[in-house]
């Protein structure tokens, strides 16, 4: 793109199995300004008396000129159109980091956060996905004899690793690294008919790294521990470990989890609770098939949030591939009426995360809110987002 005097932001969003397009171009910062704007299958171009700016649009995408529609001005965006858009659908809508486990000689599991070691040259002979959260219901429904799996919880054995909807469970028996021991939080417990109450040591599960004292995730027994997959890499010990990005991280294995939950369960509602079972996040899938160009991006933001630098490009352009939900913030007790709604809701997912990203979550959610075109920040009475 020319960089040029006429500043003007313009937003693109391309609905590849739709085959349409949803164009908007905003005022330029002088305002009131006159602007001729031409349409080409694979360009754009906008021009003032200040300066002509031109956009070229990734190859796979091409615009239809003649289709252009539904013409309308909306205050503090700027004009909107629809159009139709010839898009490639060869594009996996997935995380950009496969982060899914696939069995090989020897891997190794790190801390996302900051490359701790936590499982060194663990073969994995066995990388298989757990049933759903009712499987053992539906065991029953189907046999005519007792439940066989009755009271047998699947745990894996050394060489297995078993993936489910946000975690990995491994065997640590034969694992040098064990999980930092971490202070025990205290409950009140009355020990006599007198009312009077002692501090004992509440049971503690979690797991969290020894160098930066990120939750990891929680043993599940004497043998088997829980990794949330936001917070741990599995890579061949062959390979040196990944930098990359936290937000980027976070966004990317959410997406993923959300493309094929809703692929594989047809459910496009979730909740996001923490381990402590507390809801942080309501969120709403709309779809996963589309592709945003967009220049002169916002990075006021970077300021207020620190954590989102890595997100926002260098450059005045990007294009990605996007996921598009609906949410609602549930912290400080907000719409606690809609989450008890949604708890009591079968076709509702809850994905478990720890409390601490889910925050991150939030806060990824908020800055991409931000980012969107106003009209685009609100639906009903949800908030936008629109990321991968």
């Amino acid at each position: 793109m020319a960089a040029t005097a006429a500043e003007t932001r313009m937003f693109l969003e391309v609905r590849r199995q739709l085959q349409s397009a949803l164009l908007i171009l905003g005022e330029p910062k002088e305002g009131g300004m006159p602007m001729d704007i031409s349409i080409m299958p694979s360009s754009l171009q906008m021009k003032t008396p200040e300066g002509c700016t031109e956009i070229q649009l990734p190859a796979e995408v091409r615009l239809v000129p003649s289709s252009c529609r539904g013409l309308q001005f909306v205050t503090g965006d700027g004009l909107h159109l629809r159009l139709q858009a010839q898009a490639e659908l060869g594009t996996k809508l997935i995380s950009m980091f496969n982060q899914s486990s696939q069995a090989r000689e020897c891997c190794t599991f790190y801390c996302q956060s900051c490359g701790e070691v936590i499982i060194k040259d663990r073969k994995l002979l066995r990388v298989l996905p757990l049933p759903s959260e009712n499987w053992e219901a539906l065991v029953g429904e189907w046999c005519c004899h007792p439940d066989p799996f009755a009271n047998k919880p699947l745990h894996p054995q050394e060489n297995d690793c078993f993936i489910g909807d946000s975690f990995f469970l491994v065997n640590l028996r034969t694992s040098l690294w064990q999980p930092r021991p971490e202070l025990s939080p205290v409950e009140m417990c009355c020990v006599s008919s007198d009312n009077h109450c002692k501090l004992e040591p509440k049971a503690n599960t979690k797991v969290i790294c020894k160098r930066c004292k990120v939750m990891l995730g929680e043993t599940v027994s004497s043998e088997t521990t829980k990794f949330y997959m936001t917070e741990i890499i599995i890579q061949s010990s062959e390979r040196s470990f990944p930098i990359i990005p936290r937000s980027r991280f976070v966004q990317s294995v959410i997406t993923q989890c959300l493309v094929q939950l809703s692929s594989a369960r047809s459910t496009f509602r979730f909740r996001i609770q923490g381990q402590d079972d507390k809801v942080y996040i309501l969120l709403w899938l709309l779809n996963s098939d589309s592709l945003v160009i967009e220049s002169l991006r916002n990075s006021k933001y970077i300021k207020k949030f620190p954590l989102l630098e890595d997100t926002l490009k260098a450059d005045s352009s990007s294009a990605w591939s996007a996921i598009k939900v609906l949410y609602q913030p549930c912290i400080k007790s907000r719409n606690e009426k809609l989450v008890s709604l949604w708890e009591s809701d079968i076709s509702v997912h809850p994905l478990t995360l720890p409390s601490a990203t889910c925050l991150e979550l939030l806060l990824i959610l908020s800055r991409s809110n931000a980012n969107l075109p106003s009209s685009l920040r609100h639906m009903n009475s949800f908030q936008s987002f629109l990321q991968m």
